[in-house]
């Protein structure tokens, strides 16, 4: 049986471009999902100049599943994200850091023929998150790289309820950062550019904001035990790092190919962790979507039809600045 996939994709010229793609039925692990909702994540802007499917935030509903698959059937909501495969049998694999697998596939090196941005797609089982009945697809979407990648450091981490959390920026990850060292009884320090966004951090869980613009010192009540960065641009690090406490933790979040550059003698006399983190990997993601279902944790978004129309509305805004938080497109039949 052949699959035809209706997908959106970029091109050398940033352009969105329809196109499809053709699956020569499921192999015995795989499953067919129509696509409902599919997030917009700054990543899809890094490859939007690439021949590839965009998107990596998906949800939907199973349509046919391969005859080894027991863990999904049809009718069945199910969400991926960013991993799509790895190969089972690596240290890594085996610890359950399948994220760092040295055959890891992942969107943008690996299935470029597939994405979120699409009519269907076809996933190893594996690969593939029941959606709990709590959460709604087009809140599950941005939670499926998103919110993965911030409660991924909050949870491997070794982050307490006792511990004060700063987290620079308050968008797409910042939003959801938020949120969840709050649920997890942190103290949550908030940096933005000025106290305009001061109503709603608080809304979100946030204890304390402190405005940055035009700051050359930042005095905080007590010192920061982990600061999450999620803005797009390094931040000006000795405004930041003499509110660290002493051991304490970096998370740089944001994607940029740019070198991080930082003052060398502030770490060492601090004892100062700068910690790398990609995305989630499954067992984690899987407590993720368990603990944003019990405490109602959940995307500020904006939606957009699944067009081509759609996409590039979504990017404009993606690009300008303008999203609040995260891009949410939605199926239209």
């Amino acid at each position: 049986m052949t699959i035809d996939i209706t997908v959106l994709k970029g091109s050398k010229e940033g352009k969105i471009v329809k196109s499809t793609t053709h699956k020569d039925g499921l192999k015995d692990d795989e499953v067919l999902l129509k696509v409902t909702h599919s997030g917009l994540c700054g990543t899809d802007h890094v490859y939007k100049h690439q021949d590839m499917v965009l998107g990596h935030e998906g949800v939907g509903i199973v349509q046919e599943v391969g005859k080894d698959v027991t863990t999904f059937k049809v009718g069945d909501r199910a969400g991926f994200g960013y991993q799509h495969d790895s190969c089972g049998h690596c240290g890594e694999c085996l610890s359950g850091r399948e994220t760092y697998c040295p055959g890891r596939h992942f969107y943008g090196t690996h299935e470029l023929d597939q994405g979120s941005m699409a009519s269907h797609a076809v996933w190893r089982a594996a690969f593939l998150f029941a959606i709990p009945e709590a959460i709604k697809s087009e809140d599950a979407s941005p939670l499926m790289c998103g919110g993965a990648t911030v409660f991924n450091i909050l949870y491997t981490y070794g982050v307490g309820s006792t511990d004060r959390v700063g987290i620079i920026g308050v968008g797409g990850l910042g939003h959801f950062a938020i949120q969840f060292a709050a649920k997890m009884g942190c103290e949550v320090v908030v940096f933005s550019s000025t106290e305009s966004k001061k109503a709603e951090v608080e809304g979100l869980g946030a204890t304390e904001i402190y405005a940055t613009k035009g700051k050359t010192e930042l005095k905080l009540e007590r010192p920061i035990n982990h600061l999450i960065v999620t803005t797009s641009a390094q931040p000006d690090w000795k405004l930041y790092l003499p509110t660290l406490a002493p051991g304490a933790r970096i998370f740089p979040l944001s994607i940029t190919m740019d070198d991080f550059t930082i003052p060398y003698l502030p770490l060492l006399l601090g004892g100062i962790r700068i910690q790398g983190s990609i995305v989630a990997a499954r067992h984690v993601l899987r407590k993720m979507l368990d603990f944003a279902a019990f405490h109602q944790i959940k995307p500020i978004i904006q939606t957009f039809p699944l067009t081509v129309e759609g996409l590039e509305q979504a990017f404009e805004r993606l690009e300008g600045g303008q999203m609040r938080y995260r891009g949410v497109l939605l199926a239209q039949d």
